[in-house]
């Protein structure tokens, strides 16, 4: 058993009001330069809904990710090598800009400068790719707050199969946010099909990086990748991605998209990992089975052996002691609510979801008595407006009964913390109709409710002295782009910072300011 710490990240979707803060200042902090004007590598789509880009779910166009051949090994849906050097020069699973948007500005100078009409100046959309005049036809949140629509639920990847139960008539229509970032996944495809070695996956934390210097444009990864979430800059000729704002967490801050949540929807945490038998769990036959498979290999933290040999394979004591008290932990494995995104892919995704379980007030509302029965909660999973098999297609691999499990144990902490809020007690029995303790609920119910930002964001510094050979040996993060007056932080902390002209250091590593309990102190 090798143990390595893996860096990942749990969003309660209950708690997400489609407000885009986490994109906008994403995009702010990293990609507001030329050749990322369609880049987003934090956005927030409305489900059902096609994506972005359009229907990246469907992987029998795209085929990333991977498979099993005919004698169980895994392989890459779009092909090993010999198929990428047939076509190296075309690839035909590559995404177009069409299939994402082309980015326009407006003709702002029109306005300002037009003279005094009778007719009201129309700033003109220009194209920021080619400068021209733009007729809009699509753009990254296009479908945003959509779902009940012909032209964005109905053509909905999820919803194959599941027509009858995912119906879209106004009476039955229903819509839940989704906020995607890169999944920084255990066993990256996007990572497997870079040519270049370019792509590759950090030893300390095993967060996904590109070495822009090694890149070479093939674009394999953009392709590799099922979650689409590696983009090509067309002004450097290089692959870009989410780095999880790695010169934050070094620091021991959360992600910028984190920080700026407006819901606190977002936990941040480290898991320890037996990472000799990554390939044997992406390669059990059934993909119903890869969840259980990802989660055993989420070690236990309090296990003294695992504790142990974590020491031996070089991780830290703070970096064990953060994984014992990591909410990543503990929403995926001991509570088991937090589900991953398309298990069915076999990357092993670190991103992982709470479901949501609302709207349900009006159907729980005989449950929250506190001699209510497990019968009344579980029965009225059923009724919930959003179906369970679609968020099983895309948070189970089409398995209902994980879905089920976790919303079965989020309605019962609400029905049992109000039971208890409300008059003084509640049942324990509930409690254990759902396979937990009263007092797993109550530290369920601090995690998923009321967490505070120390409870959501566990991150241990990184430690220079162990590590700082390891970016060396494996080339530069993807943070210079080699554009005037910016540079790379110096990864250790020693550099005095950009060029004068933007400090990209304060937007990197100092905390945001304004929520209680946050490192400023406010």
């Amino acid at each position: 058993m090798r143990i390595r710490a893996q860096m990942g990240m749990v969003m309660n979707l209950d708690k997400c009001i489609g407000c885009h803060t986490c994109s906008v200042t994403c995009k702010n902090v990293w990609t507001n330069r030329r050749g990322t004007e369609y880049v987003w590598f934090n956005n927030v789509e409305t489900k059902p809904g096609r994506g972005y880009p359009r229907d990246y779910e469907d992987q029998e166009r795209w085929k990333g990710g991977w498979e099993l051949d005919k004698h169980g090994r895994l392989r890459l849906r779009a092909g090993g090598k010999l198929k990428k050097l047939a076509t190296i020069f075309h690839n035909p699973d590559l995404p177009t800009l069409d299939d994402y948007y082309e980015p326009w500005t407006y003709d702002y100078e029109h306005l300002i400068s037009a003279p005094s009409s009778d007719v009201q100046p129309v700033a003109q959309p220009i194209s920021q790719v080619t400068g021209d005049p733009l007729k809009l036809e699509r753009g990254p949140n296009w479908d945003d707050d959509l779902a009940g629509s012909e032209t964005s639920a109905a053509l909905d990847v999820d919803r194959r199969g599941l027509e009858e139960q995912v119906r879209i008539e106004f009476e039955q229509a229903f819509m839940m946010y989704l906020p995607r970032i890169c999944e920084h996944c255990i066993n990256p495809s996007c990572v497997a099909s870079c040519p270049s070695g370019a792509m590759y996956k950090r030893e300390e934390d095993g967060i996904v990086l590109v070495d822009q210097e090694a890149c070479r444009s093939w674009r394999y990864c953009v392709s590799g990748c099922p979650y689409k979430k590696v983009y090509f800059n067309w002004q450097t000729g290089k692959a870009e991605k989410c780095n999880l704002c790695y010169p934050r967490l070094e620091a021991g801050l959360p992600t910028v998209c984190s920080e700026t949540c407006v819901g606190r929807l977002r936990h941040l945490g480290v898991v320890l990992i037996d990472s000799d038998r990554v390939e044997q769990a992406a390669s059990v036959p059934d993909e119903h089975d890869l969840l259980q498979a990802q989660l055993s290999l989420f070690l236990d933290p309090e296990d003294p052996e695992v504790r142990a040999q974590a020491r031996r394979d070089g991780i830290a004591d703070d970096w064990i002691e953060a994984a014992r008290r990591s909410p990543v932990y503990a929403l995926a494995k001991r509570f088991g609510v937090a589900l991953p995104l398309h298990p069915e892919y076999r990357t092993l995704p670190m991103v992982w979801y709470v479901p949501p379980l609302s709207p349900v007030e009006s159907l729980i509302e005989h449950t929250l008595d506190p001699d209510a029965g497990a019968d009344d909660v579980f029965g009225t999973i059923e009724q919930l407006r959003i179906p369970v098999e679609y968020l099983a297609s895309f948070l189970s691999a089409g398995d209902p009964e994980p879905v089920r499990a976790s919303l079965r144990r989020l309605m019962t902490m609400r029905a049992y913390m109000r039971a208890k809020n409300l008059h003084g007690e509640a049942e324990a029995q509930v409690a254990h109709d759902v396979g937990m303790s009263v007092e797993d609920l109550e530290e369920m119910y601090q995690q998923v409710a009321i967490a505070d930002y120390h409870d959501r964001y566990v991150l241990p510094k990184r430690h220079g002295e162990l590590s700082a050979s390891v970016l060396v040996d494996q080339g530069a993060c993807g943070i210079d782009f080699t554009q005037p007056g910016v540079q790379a932080p110096d990864p250790a902390g020693a550099a005095e910072g950009p060029a004068e002209d933007f400090d990209l250091r304060r937007y990197l590593v100092e905390p945001m300011r304004g929520e209680e309990g946050s490192p400023d102190g406010r």
